[in-house]
């Protein structure tokens, strides 16, 4: 620790959000990135406490928040490394574990930095802003490649089907092995959630691009407009590859059947944001379109997904916005079943969130214990409104507290179900074990695919770990 005492020299500081009224009117990232040397000052207020509870990414309690970051990062060391301004030393170890910093620094929600000993007795150490420091000095100063490029190649060839954060994961790391790897998406362009199920004021489109350009310099094949069963076989697949990989995420969305489901106006979130995105793509980040003026819009689900469709739709010019949740809201600290260093489950408000209280001047637009009963419609399909019950702790309606307000569209962000079953079919895949392997021997699965729908950390470990016990069985049986 080259500053024991910088976590009492120096508060907290993160990444700045840009003003309201400015980025509402456009697409670009959210948060301005402080200066290096406020930047080493930040990283100085790590303590290299002998007990980093930051990188131990374990459950407490049987709940699904993770304390701390799953992925094994040695955060302590290249926050040290930071402070002494050793950058390139930082961005190594960093790699070491983490091959997508890039998207885990801007979108990540950071339980590290929530499992921090500092977070004990005020705020954690600012390790996500720090993390994507180093990363984005890494490409500055052309430093990433190296670190992708194999010491020796094989003759192992891996098929990659789906390109989101457990797939890029497995493929940039195979590829460091020496094997040979082929991505395949459905969709026409790669990097799946991080591409279109994340708007680009939160993550932009460069980056993603950015790491997957240079995934291809570095001979890492990418097939777009491929969906196995439609353009390309289960079989062909197998019979091509050594190993095949499916990484397709949790792309089954939650639905909301009730009356009315079937009227026009009613979208998935994922659905929308793709749109958006696409739109964005096409004009570019400066032209916010105007393609919901005039219209009422409501958001159904309380997570990250529902604030980025708020935010969206704020950008698109929405006449209002309000958002449902189904579950009470969370309190305002702690309490004591949630104890540090769990994941804090207390009342947050989002990007989005702060945006539309500002944009519409109003602090009831966010609905908590509100279920849905109906969707409400006009002669020809069209949707116009919604209507809605209070319900208690445990879900049950409360009488008297029916209500229709009026919607022109409806965005279900409730998450998302699981994965395609119909793929895991086309390869005969029954069982999924721990270690990423299943009962075809030839097929692996890793991601939210095989745990279900997660953070994109998580997906970086599974990818991590999926192209490891790859290698290990394709080493095996060269010994053979």
């Amino acid at each position: 620790m080259a500053d024991p005492f910088g976590y009492l020299k120096h508060a907290r500081k993160d990444n700045p959000y840009r003003p309201i009224e400015e980025r509402i009117k456009d697409w670009n990232e959210l948060q301005i990135p402080l200066g290096v040397e406020e930047r080493q000052e930040q990283a100085s207020r790590c303590m290299n406490c002998g007990i980093p509870f930051c990188h131990t990414g374990v459950f407490f309690g049987g709940k699904r928040a993770v304390s701390g970051c799953p992925n094994d990062n040695l955060i302590p060391e290249w926050n040290d490394l930071v402070y002494q301004g050793r950058f390139k030393d930082a961005f190594e170890r960093l790699a070491r574990t983490n091959p997508l910093p890039e998207m885990t620094g801007r979108v990540c929600p950071a339980p590290c930095e929530k499992s921090c000993t500092e977070a004990l007795n005020g705020s954690g150490v600012s390790i996500h802003d720090n993390e994507r420091f180093i990363i984005d000095t890494a490409f500055e100063n052309d430093w990433v490649k190296e670190s992708g490029l194999p010491s020796t190649k094989t003759d192992f060839t891996i098929a990659i089907v789906g390109s989101g954060p457990a797939g890029l994961t497995a493929a940039w790391r195979l590829n460091q092995l020496g094997h040979s790897v082929t991505v395949y998406e459905r969709s026409d362009r790669f990097g799946g959630l991080l591409m279109y199920g994340i708007p680009n004021m939160k993550l932009d489109k460069d980056v993603v691009q950015r790491r997957i350009d240079l995934m291809m310099d570095l001979g890492i094949t990418f097939i777009a407009n491929t969906e196995v069963g439609r353009d390309i076989t289960s079989e062909e697949l197998q019979e091509q590859y050594d190993r095949v990989i499916l990484a397709t995420g949790a792309s089954v969305p939650r639905d909301l059947k009730v009356p009315g489901r079937e009227l026009n106006g009613i979208r998935f979130a994922v659905d929308y944001l793709t749109e958006a995105t696409k739109d964005v793509l096409k004009h570019g980040k400066d032209a916010t379109s105007r393609k919901l003026e005039g219209k009422h819009v409501i958001v159904i689900g309380g997570g990250d997904t529902g604030n980025d469709c708020i935010g969206s739709a704020i950008r698109q010019g929405a006449a209002s916005v309000r958002q449902f949740e189904i579950n009470p809201p969370r309190p305002g600290e702690r309490d004591t079943t949630n104890p540090w260093p769990e994941y804090p489950m207390v009342k947050t408000v989002g990007y989005g969130q702060a945006e539309a209280e500002e944009v519409f001047e109003s602090e009831t637009l966010f609905y908590n214990q509100i279920q849905t009963t109906a969707f409400i419609g006009a002669e020809r399909g069209q949707l116009i409104g919604v209507e809605t019950v209070k319900v208690d702790d445990y879900r049950q309606p409360i009488e008297g507290t029916q209500q229709v307000l009026k919607a022109d569209l409806v965005l279900l962000a409730m998450g998302f179900a699981g994965p395609e079953k119909k793929l895991f079919d086309a390869f005969g895949v029954e069982e999924i074990y721990g270690d990423h392997t299943t009962n075809n021997e030839r097929v692996l699965v890793a991601g939210d695919a095989k745990r279900g729908q997660s953070l994109v950390i998580w997906g970086i470990k599974e990818g991590r770990m999926v192209a490891e016990k790859v290698d290990e069985s394709l080493r095996a049986l060269t010994y053979q």
